[in-house]
């Protein structure tokens, strides 16, 4: 009798417990959905912050810290397939130079977001003024790596570098100040309701 009353309330914890999770992952999904729907690209947003809804919960500073951290990935990631391009026999030289230039506005935006990312782990024990100090360097520096991005696809203006290292690099390139612009809309919002 004892055994089977002890077994009963494990599972009764179980059940608990699963439900709570469950309660709590679903939280923090509609956190995340309803925080995306400040940015130019929500379904992006929420296609690639869900996967951290545990960790999310529904904190905004996490959230930001999250976006960032997935924006810096993606930041490194470009800068690799950038340097993998410039490695490429065979290539025209404003090709080359196009793509020297690119590596270097990436690398630029890698760092900027490398910053953003220590910047804003300083919010957490921030008063008032020091929170204001750090928000805004998040977002200038945010900001800036945007534009390093868009510096890059400027690059390959013009009719003489179409073809398809060209179409490649503006697809990544692209892809990138999406997921920058995500974060830095999150960024401003989190900064907006702190205030």
């Amino acid at each position: 009798m004892a055994k089977s009353a002890f077994l009963l309330l494990l599972l009764s914890i179980s059940i608990l417990f699963a439900t709570t999770s469950a309660a709590g992952y679903g939280g923090a999904s509609n956190f995340i959905k309803s925080r995306c729907n400040f940015t130019t690209y929500p379904d992006l947003c929420v296609q690639s912050l869900t996967n951290f809804a545990s960790r999310i919960q529904q904190n905004p500073r996490q959230l930001v810290q999250t976006a960032l951290t997935v924006s810096l990935s993606h930041a490194r990631s470009a800068r690799s397939f950038v340097w993998k391009l410039t490695k490429f026999t065979g290539l025209k030289p404003r090709e080359y130079a196009a793509l020297r230039d690119c590596l270097e506005e990436v690398g630029d935006t890698v760092e900027r977001l490398s910053k953003s990312v220590e910047e804003l782990k300083l919010v957490r024990r921030s008063k008032r003024k020091d929170f204001e100090w750090h928000i805004s360097n998040v977002e200038t520096w945010v900001s800036a790596a945007m534009t390093d991005g868009n510096t890059c696809s400027d690059g390959f203006a013009g009719a003489v570098l179409n073809g398809r290292i060209k179409s490649s690099i503006r697809r990544r390139i692209v892809d990138l100040t999406r997921f920058i612009s995500n974060a830095l809309a999150l960024i401003n919002n989190y900064a907006q309701n702190q205030s």
